[in-house]
């Protein structure tokens, strides 16, 4: 302990005129960048970056996750947490492949992640050398930027790099892959921030004449409507967003990654979008004859048959990123901006108006949707207990100020649904890859980004099964997430469509679990389970009150649906409320 007390001294100071190796360069890059938590499993050829880690124990804090996809999974939710750049510590080959789903994840839904890798010698490339992989050309695809490092000199600027692009922007994920022999290498240090690219313009100049020409329309329509999605988060625009609503009186609903981004219990927040989202969100998106688009690309799971989405209306789209402005769905006015700065510019153009009937037509449609569904759901009177329940008095019970953390599946949708999500970045999950396995290393990311905060993790039995050895990370470091399994014994959303669409032919999706409880026991976790709705309330309330980290399984009906549905190639419009 006195060597490693006597050597993180000589850490203190980061620049340095005497050469230091390449793998100290990288520690103390991430230092400037004011890194404070990595992620990562270590191996061979990553080895000089652990051991430089080691001198820097007391200003890094490292995680050792049980696998590669759990570090980039965990560092995706401390990004979306807390707002900063998640960063992971992976070796060569399979350490690098591991990465991809959660690269490709992160580069989808706009998550902000620096991954480091460590790679053989630079006299070993292509030589498929032991655990030699071409990581360069299996990572471009899912990432913003990745460059592969054989030289130490170079590694201060390209971490300086990797963050820039990582955070600004349309955020993403970003791979330095580092040569043995580089992480050995010597160089001075000295550190000079990123501030900007020649070739790289990711904040674009607003041009007044688009905001000029959105705020007539905004101005003219009788039926505005506004789609918020995690543009809104990203860019801060949460206060802007609730300013222009109330002004100019416009509903508004949220996509899978915006919700949070408008507070449930608004007068005018109508709810959420998309295959399983508001009857009357969906209806109203045909019926609208102004579409104000904020933050979000037009994903397949919002617009279904895209031939027949808002044909009636004219659409404004606000986007930071110009390769989503009209791809999918063509913008009538098209402010290519970042969210805050658009609407802070719009608001003082838009003119105060009042839009009773138009927001009454929303409240007719809830009205429908909660005598045929939402009651059915909360208030069951016979059979197991049903997801909705669960999760609408989950909500309930913490007023909708947790930060809830969903997989991916059947409870992910009946979560978006019945969560009522108060607070901005309390909602975090895999949208645009829909990543099975997601949710427990992001949980646990979650809650070492937000510390203070209450995280649960909602998971389905399958999506659990996938990362469940991440419950040896929140054992060791006694990482507070509370784990909540709703157990159906099946692959919950596939077989909903095998019984929809398939004649109920239940092809290899049904589920013989272990004993969970016994399982979370062997990690020292401790657990409890529910069968009964008469012990449901009081086994939420004591997993909630309970330290955590803490797990509660409940079982629920084996074949619960999720409703209202959009039909696969169907219009938003012709939703399915019941069977």
């Amino acid at each position: 302990m006195q060597q490693k007390a006597a050597l993180q001294m000589k850490t203190d100071r980061l620049d340095s005129e005497l050469p230091i190796t390449g793998a100290e360069a990288l520690i103390r890059s991430l230092i400037a960048e004011s890194v404070d938590t990595i992620f990562g499993y270590p191996g061979g050829a990553i080895m000089p970056v652990y051991d430089a880690l080691y001198l820097y124990g007391q200003r890094l804090n490292h995680i050792l996750t049980r696998h590669e996809q759990g570090a980039i999974h965990a560092a995706q939710g401390y990004a979306r947490a807390s707002g900063k750049v998640g960063v992971v510590f992976v070796t060569s080959g399979p350490g690098a492949t591991n990465l991809v789903t959660g690269l490709a994840d992160a580069m989808i839904d706009s998550t902000p992640v620096v991954c480091i890798t460590g790679q053989v010698a630079s006299h070993l490339l292509g030589t498929d050398a032991f655990q030699e992989t071409d990581v360069m050309n299996i990572t471009i695809p899912v990432t913003k930027w990745s460059v592969q490092i054989t030289r130490a000199e170079d590694i201060p600027a390209a971490v300086a790099k990797a963050f820039y692009i990582a955070r600004t922007g349309r955020p993403g994920p970003v791979l330095i892959d580092i040569t043995k022999d580089a992480q050995f290498g010597k160089a001075p240090f000295h550190y000079e921030p990123c501030h900007g690219l020649r070739t790289y313009h990711p904040k674009p100049q607003l041009n007044m004449e688009a905001v000029r020409a959105a705020a007539e329309l905004i101005n003219q329509s009788a039926r505005p409507y506004i789609l918020a999605g995690q543009g809104v988060l990203l860019s801060g625009a949460v206060e802007a967003l609730k300013a222009l609503a109330e002004k100019a009186d416009i509903p508004v609903a949220n996509t899978l990654l915006g919700l949070s981004s408008f507070p449930a219990d608004h007068p005018l927040y109508v709810g959420f979008l998309g295959m399983h989202g508001n009857y009357s969100t969906n209806r109203n998106t045909n019926e609208c004859d102004l579409l104000i688009a904020v933050g979000m690309r037009f994903d397949d799971r919002v617009t279904g048959d895209v031939s027949k989405y808002a044909r009636q209306a004219k659409i404004i789209h606000i986007e930071l990123d110009e390769a989503e402005i009209n791809k999918i769905i063509k913008a009538d006015v098209a402010v290519h901006a970042d969210a805050k700065e658009a609407l802070e510019a719009l608001l003082p153009l838009v003119k105060p108006n009042r839009h009773s009937e138009w927001i009454a037509s929303f409240r007719r449609y809830q009205q429908e949707e909660f005598e045929k569904i939402v009651s059915k759901d909360w208030f069951p009177a016979t059979g197991l207990i049903k997801m909705g329940e669960v999760v609408h008095q989950l909500s309930e019970l913490t007023q909708g100020q947790a930060i809830i953390v969903t997989d991916v599946g059947q409870h992910q949708m009946v979560t978006s649904r019945y969560y009522a999500f108060k607070r901005p970045r309390t909602h975090i999950t895999s949208g645009g890859l829909g990543t099975m396995g997601f949710a427990l290393p992001a949980a646990m990311g979650a809650a070492l980004g937000a510390p203070h905060e209450q995280v649960i993790a909602i998971i389905g039995d399958g999506g659990f099964q996938m990362t469940l050895q991440e419950l040896g990370t929140i054992s060791q470091y006694h990482i507070p997430v509370k784990i909540l399994v709703l157990n159906n014994s099946f692959l919950g959303m596939v077989r909903q469509w095998q019984q929809l669409f398939h004649e109920s032919r239940y092809s290899f999706t049904e589920m013989v679990n272990p004993d969970f409880v016994k399982l979370l026991e062997a990690y020292g976790i401790p657990a409890a389970r529910v069968t009964e709705r008469d012990h449901l309330r009081d086994a939420l309330q004591e997993f909630l009150s309970a330290p955590a980290p803490r797990f509660l399984e409940v079982k629920v009906e084996k074949e619960d649906n999720v409703f209202p549905m959009v039909p696969a190639g169907a219009a938003v419009s012709d939703m399915i409320l019941e069977v």
